[in-house]
């Protein structure tokens, strides 16, 4: 997430091959795409409970 934000590129959707029809959404698949990245959301999950968030913003001047 944070070289996403840094380096402006959305990584590409991982084990994404059929699309469903009824959910359209703005997918990366296949390869990466370059655009500007101010936001980014990391979830984390973990056995017994654990969890954790974390939302990342660019800093600008």
């Amino acid at each position: 997430v944070l070289l996403a934000v840094e380096k402006g590129i959305i990584h590409p959707t991982l084990n994404y091959e059929f699309p469903d029809p009824d959910c359209d959404l703005d997918y990366v698949p296949n390869q990466a795409r370059k655009k500007e990245v101010r936001l980014g959301l990391s979830i984390s999950a973990g056995f017994g409970g654990v969890n954790s968030a974390i939302l990342i913003r660019k800093f600008e001047k």
